[in-house]
């Protein structure tokens, strides 16, 4: 995992959650995990991980997540089965 997607992956499981993750890093760290990322209907798009679906949305107004949206991020990629400690055992 290159650095870059290490640091996306510490911000988003970061306590407390901050506000200022691109969409574009965060769909990149998710290609890189093996996910399947593809538009949906409107703004949204159908995220398929470790055989768990998801649907998460573009950010409207600018490129950065909310807090709303990386928490749910967080969810979904535990539930998938990634964690920042799984990624530090490799």
């Amino acid at each position: 995992m290159s650095n870059k997607h290490r640091n996306v992956l510490q911000a988003i499981f970061h306590d407390p959650i901050g506000g200022n993750i691109h969409w574009r890093e965060v769909e990149s760290l998710l290609h890189h995990l093996g996910a399947s990322v593809e538009p949906s209907h409107g703004a949204r798009f159908r995220v398929v991980l470790n055989r768990h679906e998801f649907f998460m949305h573009h950010p409207h107004h600018g490129n950065d997540l909310g807090r709303a949206d990386i928490r749910s991020l967080r969810e979904h990629l535990g539930v998938a089965g990634v964690s920042l400690s799984s990624f530090d055992a490799q």
